[in-house]
């Protein structure tokens, strides 16, 4: 491969006590990519473990912050990198090489401005209700699939304007990222896949339930809301006649979007709270 002119694309990554999954990402990302071909920055940002260490052992450029949130990390990431398009990854998920080389080649077509690949969900570990509703859950968003929850996405240079700097306190970078474009404008690419380790449980789930409400709160108040089509009982049970969603999940999903909900009515009236993305997302 000629690398003459420099790498195809930076990617920057916000990284808080990540260790143990940045070093499992570097390892597959860098795994067959060229000498320079990829320009990766880690923001470790607030970090009490090896984070830093982990990323300089791999050989990619540190930005060391001890401001905490994943919002700061991202801009002071964005500052360092050095071409475009850029990749802005998670910490805690898995991309390699080739995945990358597909995303930047996507961001390239005309008319594209931001694109992300397709998850693919690591069920291992997960307890047996947790992994029922995501299973159900997956296959009711993936015909609307957008930027958000993928735990990636891509910016040309003319995405990045519109996006950066993004505001203090950002819970849901994503959103904010996937509100910011027309479905004209943002693409899924189905040739890159990035790995994404769900809740683990029921609790957790409910947890980062909780923190979606927030972020879209957030968003539309900051005016870009999350515009998504209404999925409901209807939809699932079309998945179930298909036999794409059994029986078993579908009501497993029912239950805990019941309890969701119920959730969601006792915290209803209370304020955002813009500054408690304290960390890069990690299970």
């Amino acid at each position: 491969m000629d690398l003459t002119e420099g790498p195809i694309v930076s990617v920057v990554i916000p990284a808080h006590n990540e260790e143990a999954g940045l070093a499992a990402l570097l390892a597959r990302l860098l795994d067959g990519a060229g000498p320079g071909e990829f320009d990766v920055v880690v923001v470790a940002n607030a970090c009490t473990d090896r984070t830093a260490g982990v990323a300089r052992d791999a050989g990619v450029r540190v930005v060391e912050t001890e401001t905490p949130g994943k919002a700061n990390a991202l801009r002071l990431g964005d500052e360092a990198a050095r071409v475009f398009p850029r990749v802005y990854a998670d910490a805690d998920i898995l991309l390699d090489a080739a995945g990358v080389r597909a995303l930047a080649e996507a961001a390239r077509r005309p008319g594209v401005l931001a694109c992300a690949p397709r998850p693919v969900l690591d069920l291992s570990g997960t307890g047996p209700v947790a992994r029922r509703v995501h299973r159900a859950h997956e296959a009711l968003v993936e015909p609307s699939r957008g930027l958000a929850g993928t735990g990636v996405y891509v910016l040309t240079e003319e995405a990045h304007a519109r996006v950066f700097p993004l505001p203090d306190g950002l819970l849901a970078d994503d959103g904010w990222v996937h509100a910011t474009f027309g479905p004209d404008e943002r693409v899924v690419v189905p040739e890159a896949a990035s790995v994404v380790r769900p809740a683990r449980t029921v609790r957790a789930h409910l947890r980062r339930r909780v923190r979606v409400r927030l972020g879209n709160r957030q968003l539309a108040e900051l005016g870009r809301p999350v515009t998504a089509s209404r999925l409901g009982p209807s939809d699932l049970l079309r998945l179930v006649r298909a036999r794409r969603v059994g029986t078993v999940e579908a009501a497993c999903y029912l239950a805990v979007l019941a309890l969701d909900k119920a959730l969601a009515r006792m915290r209803r009236g209370r304020p955002v709270s813009w500054g408690t993305d304290a960390s890069s997302r990690h299970s």
